[in-house]
Parts: C-alpha cells; sequence; structure tokens
C-alpha cells in the first residue's frame, strides 16, 4: 500500500480537538486503513476533502462494487454513527454496509454524483428539500437504543458551561452565560416527545444520489426532542454578516417548515452558539466574534 495521504483539515482537527489522543489515532490511521482494505477487500482512492473529523475515501471492493471507506476518531459524538445509519436502514440517509464500530470504521455505499445540498443553485429549495428530509429521519427509537439523550447532554452543558466559561477569562457578557445555564436547566427538564435526533445536520452533509434524489450522511445521533436538531441547522444557514432581521427570517422558516415552535428553534441556536464559542476559545486559533454576535442576536431574554 502506498503512503496514506491524510487531508490537512482532518490532521488540524484531530490535533487540536483530541490533543495527544488524537496524534496517537492520526499515527496509527495508515496501518489501521490497510487492515480494513485487507479486511473488506478494499481498493481505495485519494482521500476525500471537505470534512475535517475523520477519514473519508471512495473504494473499490472486488467484483466493482462502488463504496466508500470511512475511519473516524471515536468518542461520543461518532461512537454510535453506525447505529443510527441501521435505524434509519437507507430510508433517506446513506446506507451503512458493513462497520466495525470499535474502530470508528463504516463501509458505506458511494452517493453519486455527491454533490452537496449546500451547492444548490437555489437556497430557498435546498432549505426545503432539507427540511423534508429531516422530517422523515425523526423516528421513535426502540427500548434499549445505545443512543445518549439530548436533555442529559443539557444537562452537562448546564454544569459545564460556567467554568468553560471561566478558564477562558470570561470572553464575553456574563448575561449571555447566565442565559444559556439557564435554558440547559430548562432543556434537561423537557417533556417533548423524543425522536432520533442528529448534531450535526446541515445542508452539506446532504448528498446528491442514485437511488434517492439526496440522502444524510454523517449523523452524530442522540435520542431528544426535534428542535435539538435546528440548533446548529440554523447557525449554519445564517450569513456571514449577522443582524436580527436574517436571524428572524431563518428561525422562522425553519420553525414553519419543521411544525416546530420558534422559540424552540431559538433557544437551541442559541445554546449551541455559546457552547460554541467557548469549544473554539479552548482548541485555540479561532476567531469566536461571530458565535458571540450570533448568540446575542438569538437570545431572548425574560
Amino acid at each position: 500500500m502506498t503512503a496514506l495521504e491524510i487531508p490537512d483539515e482532518v490532521v488540524r482537527m484531530n490535533l487540536s480537538a483530541n490533543g495527544a489522543a488524537g496524534r496517537a489515532w492520526l499515527g496509527s490511521l495508515p496501518n489501521l486503513v490497510e487492515e480494513l482494505t485487507d479486511r473488506w477487500s478494499l481498493t481505495i482512492g485519494p482521500a476525500f476533502t471537505g470534512g475535517a473529523v475523520g477519514f473519508v475515501a471512495p473504494a473499490e471492493r472486488r467484483g466493482g462494487e462502488r463504496l466508500v471507506l470511512k475511519v473516524s476518531f471515536v468518542d461520543e459524538e461518532t461512537q454510535h454513527e453506525p447505529d443510527a445509519l441501521r435505524h434509519w436502514d437507507g430510508d433517506g440517509a446513506v446506507r451503512l454496509v458493513d462497520a466495525e464500530p470499535a474502530r470508528g470504521a463504516l463501509l458505506l455505499e458511494r452517493l453519486e454524483p455527491g454533490t452537496p445540498l449546500g451547492d444548490h443553485p437555489d437556497r430557498s429549495e435546498a432549505i426545503g428539500i432539507a427540511c423534508s428530509l429531516l422530517k422523515r429521519l425523526w423516528r421513535p427509537v426502540p427500548e434499549g437504543h445505545p443512543f445518549s439523550l439530548v436533555r442529559d447532554l443539557a444537562s452537562r452543558l448546564g454544569d459545564e458551561l460556567p467554568g468553560r466559561f471561566v478558564r477562558q477569562d470570561r470572553p464575553f457578557d456574563d448575561r449571555l452565560l447566565q442565559r444559556a445555564v439557564d435554558l440547559c436547566r430548562d432543556l434537561a427538564a423537557s417533556s417533548e416527545e423524543v425522536v432520533l435526533a442528529n448534531r450535526d445536520f446541515h445542508l452539506w452533509n446532504v448528498l446528491a444520489a442514485e437511488r434517492e434524489p439526496w440522502l444524510v450522511i454523517d449523523p452524530k445521533p442522540l435520542v431528544g426532542e426535534r428542535a435539538f436538531d435546528t440548533g446548529h441547522f440554523v447557525r449554519t444557514l445564517l450569513p456571514e454578516r449577522l443582524d436580527l432581521g436574517s436571524v428572524d427570517t431563518i428561525v422562522g422558516r425553519l420553525a414553519k417548515e419543521l411544525e416546530l415552535e420558534p422559540a424552540h428553534v431559538r433557544r437551541w441556536a442559541f445554546v449551541r452558539s455559546v457552547d460554541d464559542a467557548l469549544w473554539g476559545l479552548s482548541i485555540g486559533g479561532t476567531d469566536v466574534g461571530w458565535d458571540v454576535r450570533c448568540a446575542h442576536l438569538l437570545a431572548e431574554w425574560p
């Protein structure tokens, strides 16, 4: 096997986010990929670029079956991706062909042409397509499911955000921090109906395919209320130059199409903004001015 070329963005993300463990994982990746190609009888091409979490490359199995090999650092966000894909069973999402979960390895159907929905020339139409897919993927889960709970995540954030805020030398208005903590406590006590949710849903994680026009990839699954999925989704749709009008428009559009309360959409986008700002500061070299501005515009003061 020729030397494995790992995309620069994957190297940077794993070093900054995962430290020594990320460095060790990157060092083990060439041997791991070689073992997986032998295990699944694969020939792989150069890795796809554009992602940052894992190594993803086109693969072909003996006989000409066109697939994708994905290998990720295993953490709380990635460990249950194969479980989510099995739950959806190809209905609205990429189909899982095989997996070695303990090694963060997935063998997936290849989506072709694979154009991301984020490149769709009509942004309004793209949002409509994404919302239709999201509603299809909101399904109840059986008892004994392996997924973490959104309410537990909210409770943990409520406990951890103050300490993270202090460690970063109180980098923004204390009121934003306190509002986020208060909302996390409310969200941890939510009695909304729960479904299989996805903390990383956005237009660039929806690809054009042949089996269906568009399919979701890269879920980061939890079980919780539907509005949780909109927290990150809202933020990815907002412009670089933020203003209250654009925030209200996007929140209102998603709430209407997804049949959610605008306040529920807004509160998750706000919490994600505060959390992302503190996370960006913790890994260093990240300008979080946009995240803080976003939080200010999303905040609804009691």
